[in-house]
């Protein structure tokens, strides 16, 4: 049985910083892309960030570059999204996903696993 446990949401202030954590068991880790979306109330789930498994490139939409860093430990399962400078506008449940595509792809389409999502609630 594949499962994507998130962990590490919480409500911050504007520029605190978070450190979201994704757990995979189930599935063979070092060779799935791993992404992380989010889902706003009343919003499209977005891609955030992603990181492959066959070159480690990573990927950021443009309102996170330079802000969150995604990295991934194939040793302990477990893919991280850093967030700094956080804003309100990245208040969002934020989903880890898992998918055999060797780049990151930024449709959801292309993930077949799915975590149950981890609320992150920036307040001004």
């Amino acid at each position: 049985q594949v499962q994507l446990v998130e962990s590490g949401g919480g409500l911050v202030q504007a520029g605190d910083s978070l450190r979201l954590s994704c757990l995979v068991s189930g599935l063979s880790f070092s060779s799935y892309t791993m992404t992380w979306f989010r889902q706003a109330p009343g919003n499209e789930r977005e891609f955030v960030a992603g990181i492959s498994w066959v070159t480690s490139i990573t990927d950021f939409t443009d309102s996170v570059k330079g802000r969150f860093t995604i990295s991934r430990d194939n040793a302990k399962n477990t893919v991280y999204l850093q967030m700094n400078s956080l804003k309100p506008e990245d208040t969002a449940v934020y989903y880890c996903a898992a998918g055999v595509t060797r780049r990151v792809g930024k449709t959801e389409y292309e993930y077949g696993h799915w975590g149950q999502g981890t609320q992150v609630t920036v307040s001004s």
